[in-house]
């Protein structure tokens, strides 16, 4: 898989860190060419209640993944009583598709959480590749994204204004990038845990950028 074609993966997705934590984020919106497919989907998945994973590509591969990630977090809990570090579920992950780098999973990955080390958010490629960074993007609206963070994020940000930056870029992609759209999904991972953020509060804040 070349670097053109994980640009051409349709969706929107963020993640970045704050001063309390971790805010990650997508839109909802599947396409098939320039069918829109399904405009409900699930991109946004909790792996413990220390870790999210916001996905891009095609959705069976991701889903298999974040099953997998899920049942590894589960089981290094029950076997040590402790959560799993962030980096090491990256690491997991980079394994997982460094093996199958010649015929990959079709994805972009973004692994956000929360452990004894802090706040961390990881951008992981299909070919295996786990870079860490303070805010990162993936999927075809992702250089919206990145237009949006680079003017407007600031370090130690709070939780709350992580939210709203995070509703703002995701906002600009779906204006300008058509495989981007719907509803957006937004979660934080704190020291409290993981917790979605409701539809009706995202919609209060889309609302407000709006005017």
């Amino acid at each position: 898989m070349t670097g053109e074609d994980l640009k051409k993966t349709g969706t929107t997705t963020v993640g970045m860190i704050c001063k309390e934590g971790v805010v990650i984020a997508t839109e909802q919106r599947a396409t098939m060419g320039t069918l829109i497919a399904h405009k409900t989907t699930k991109k946004l998945y909790k792996i413990d209640e220390n870790m999210a994973l916001a996905t891009a590509g095609l959705v069976g591969d991701l889903q298999v993944l974040a099953r997998y990630l899920n049942a590894e977090a589960n089981l290094y809990r029950l076997k040590r009583d402790a959560q799993m570090p962030v980096m090491s579920a990256a690491t997991l992950m980079s394994n997982i598709m460094n093996q199958r780098k010649f015929y990959p999973y079709y994805v972009q990955l973004i692994l956000g959480g929360y452990d004894s080390t802090g706040s961390h958010v990881y951008s992981l490629d299909a070919a295996g590749g786990a870079i860490p960074d303070k805010y990162t993007s993936a999927g075809s609206g992702s250089p919206y994204v990145f237009g949006v963070l680079e003017d407007n994020y600031k370090e130690n940000m709070t939780i709350d204004e992580g939210i709203n930056l995070a509703v703002r870029a995701i906002t600009a992609a779906k204006n300008r990038d058509s495989a981007s759209g719907g509803m957006i999904s937004v979660a934080t991972i704190t020291k409290d845990g993981f917790k979605e953020i409701s539809p009706e509060e995202v919609q209060k804040r889309i609302d407000k950028l709006t005017k």
